[in-house]
This record gives structure tokens, C-alpha cells and sequence, in this order.
């Protein structure tokens, strides 16, 4: 199985990725670190905006896993610009088949955080058609969820 493990944390060597690491131990996988991209708000149009390259590297793997900190409460402000820019240019399905998980970390999150955040990636995964295996916020369900994977 290709996967495909989208950083939204700034941090390149964080507890995000570190997090990853836990979730897909023993698997192959490639990183994509969304801070290396330029993915501009939903609305704006820049002619070197790299939404598209994100979005077909998301189609060529068939399993997706998207980790975030928290800040300010919810997910960075790269993975909503991310999951954002898929309304419009991405129909509903386009990402059938897939396994995804979401990993959301970080110091003491609040029940209702988590509660929001898992709402949206589900809701994300049932839109685009993918197979939603869950969320993670520590080591040992990453690992839990590592089975699902």
C-alpha cells in the first residue's frame, strides 16, 4: 500500500511527525510537509499556487494520513487551508478507496477540540469517498490505530 503522510506542522522533526512515525511503524511511506508548499487561502488565485500538486500526490496514494498540532484550539491553518481548497476544484468521491487517518496532537487538548476535530476530518473522508480509520492524539493510539492502517 502507498501512503502518503501530509505534515501540517511547521516542524519538520516535531511530535507531529513523531506521531506519524508511531502510527505507520514498519510501513513504507512518503512525507509531504505542507510548509514546504504554497497553498494559498480558499478564494485566492496565484499563479504559483501548489494546491494541485498536493491534491494528485493525495490521489496517487491509497492511504492518506494527515497530522496536525493543535493551535489556537484546532487544527493548523495549513491543513484548513488544505481540506478548504478541496471544496470546489475536487468533486465529492475523488478520493474513493482510500484508508485515512488523522493525528492531533499536543499539550492537553481540550474534549470539545477533539470532538471538533474529529468531526471535520470524518466528515472530510466521507465527502471525498475515503475509508476513515480514525484519529489519533498520543503514541498509544497511534498505535492502536496503526492495525487499522
Amino acid at each position: 500500500m502507498s501512503i502518503l503522510f501530509i505534515n501540517g506542522s511547521p516542524n519538520k522533526g516535531g511530535n507531529t511527525v513523531k506521531l506519524a512515525e508511531r502510527l505507520l511503524a514498519g510501513k513504507v511511506y512518503d512525507t509531504l510537509h505542507l510548509v514546504d508548499y504554497k497553498l494559498y487561502s480558499y478564494g485566492q488565485q496565484f499563479e504559483d499556487d501548489q494546491f494541485q500538486e498536493i491534491a494528485d500526490r493525495m490521489k496517487e496514494a491509497e492511504g492518506i494520513v494527515i497530522g496536525s498540532p493543535v493551535y489556537w484550539h484546532n487544527m493548523s491553518g495549513a491543513v484548513r487551508n488544505l481540506i478548504d481548497r478541496f471544496y470546489g476544484p475536487v468533486s465529492a468521491g475523488a478520493l474513493s478507496g482510500r484508508k485515512f487517518a488523522f493525528l492531533f496532537q499536543g499539550a492537553a487538548p481540550e474534549k470539545w477540540m477533539l470532538e471538533k476535530a474529529e468531526y471535520t476530518m470524518s466528515r472530510f473522508a466521507r465527502m471525498y469517498g475515503m475509508e476513515y480509520a480514525g484519529m489519533a492524539t498520543n503514541g498509544r493510539e497511534a498505535e492502536e490505530l496503526s492495525g487499522k492502517f
